[in-house]
């Protein structure tokens, strides 16, 4: 049976987690494939707010076997506490999660190795990364030499490998002007963690055999992407990207399942669109529209608290991202958030030098050039937040994000307009907007 699979189509933040949460129902396996502690995923279900960055969406439903594979860098003191956070809501995290023994391990010297090219790369250049090490850890990956994963914490050799890589880094890191390169002590990283991979020891397994077995068992499965495909290592706004593939190109090589076997891609996309960091963003508004998006919104960093940077919809980005991913069908969320605005403003195209364009340029410089066309479209003024059906739309509202639907060339499938569970709108297989408002008249 193929997989059903959730990615972003912007730069990340685009409401994944609640759809994964929903789409969890039926599902035996939800399965984490790329990126790090720098996800952040928000489950809102009543009055229970669930901030998820290692562990899948799918761990608050009992019953699913939650995923953690060799595409993903984990931060071991980081998923420790999010796995005690959980456990004191009442959630056995142990029971409803395995992790890839193929995993890399962020280690302490990657978090110093961040700082310290956050500080020698300033101005336009700078990335702007979490700071959690986790670009470092997945350039060790490349390299080889350096890296470390899950399982190699319970091998007899993890101690030398230890003092062998902390010796090199801190080379590095002094050579750099780094002044914290002398809080590296190999004695007490493997002391402290040995401790971490006793406490992850029960969840660790071949994350591999359970997805090729599941698949041979006809069950259902469901991905979770984290970040967005305009921020994929190869095929995002390069070099401000994350540093792993975070579009639908991702799933296969972080996952382990054959890229034939997933044919079902929903992609997930905001009303607007909103960034985090350097990089270009053609469609950003540094003015009264873009705080009025960041303010109703909440446009603020599950993971680090920063204000995201806010902007209009960009439907050519969109579409690229969605013909990049496979995408099969799209999720519209956030739709509340320009419920009080007259107008709204979408890109439809770009002007390159003079020129219209209707494609995204692979060039950062080219990007930053980019000006965007805009068609202005009507607000529908109404709060929306309480709408459990299309019906419970303002013919206005429905008529935008059909509007989005044809830019974009994917059909919507869910229309979320707030944070809970409920409140997300599901438009049927055989249906479509545009029958839809003809029959409503």
């Amino acid at each position: 049976m193929p997989g059903k699979c959730v990615i972003g189509l912007q730069w990340g933040d685009e409401a994944k987690g609640k759809l994964v949460d929903i789409l969890t129902e039926g599902k035996d396996l939800v399965v984490r494939y790329q990126g790090g502690a720098n996800a952040g995923h928000t489950v809102v279900i009543g009055d229970d707010v669930y901030k998820l960055h290692h562990i899948p969406s799918g761990i608050l439903n009992e019953g699913v076997l939650n995923l953690i594979t060799a595409g993903v860098v984990i931060n071991p003191p980081t998923i420790i506490e999010e796995i005690k956070s959980l456990e004191a809501r009442g959630i056995d995290v142990a029971a409803r999660m395995k992790i890839s023994g193929r995993a890399h391990v962020v280690m302490p010297w990657h978090v110093l190795e961040d700082k310290m090219w956050n500080r020698l790369v300033s101005g336009e250049d700078n990335i702007g990364t979490t700071l959690r090490g986790i670009g470092p850890c997945y350039a060790d990956k490349i390299g080889r030499s350096f890296a470390i994963r899950i399982g190699d914490l319970i091998q007899d050799d993890f101690a030398d490998r230890v003092r062998k890589i902390v010796e090199v880094k801190k080379r590095v890191l002094t050579a750099a002007g780094d002044e914290d390169s002398g809080s590296l002590d190999a004695e007490a990283i493997i002391a402290e963690y040995a401790k971490y991979a006793e406490a992850l020891r029960p969840m660790v397994t071949d994350t591999n055999r359970i997805l090729l077995d599941a698949i041979d068992d006809d069950k259902e499965i469901l991905f979770e992407g984290a970040q967005g495909s305009l921020l994929d290592i190869d095929h995002g706004t390069f070099p401000f990207v994350t540093s792993s593939n975070s579009s639908g190109l991702g799933i296969s090589t972080g996952s382990g399942v054959p890229g034939n076997w997933l044919t079902n891609v929903v992609g997930v996309m905001k009303t607007y669109a909103t960034r985090v960091g350097g990089g270009p963003f053609p469609t950003e508004q540094e003015n009264e529209h873009g705080q009025h998006i960041r303010d109703e919104g909440n446009e603020y960093g599950t993971t680090t608290g920063r204000p995201r940077r806010c902007g209009w919809f960009d439907a050519v980005a969109a579409r690229y991202s969605a013909r990049l991913g496979g995408v099969t069908s799209i999720a519209i969320t956030m739709l509340d958030v320009l419920s009080k605005l007259p107008e709204i403003q979408v890109c439809v195209a770009y002007e390159l030098d003079g020129q219209r364009i209707d494609y995204f340029p692979a060039h950062v410089n080219d990007l930053r050039r980019l000006k965007p066309i805009y068609e202005t479209l009507p607000g529908w003024q109404q709060d929306v937040t309480g709408a459990r059906s299309l019906d419970d739309l303002p013919v206005v509202a429905i008529e935008y994000v059909k509007s989005i639907e044809a830019l974009v060339g994917r059909r919507v499938e869910f229309i979320s307009v707030g944070p809970d569970r409920a409140q997300t709108i599901t438009v049927s297989e055989g249906q479509t907007l545009e029958s839809y408002l003809a029959a409503r008249g």
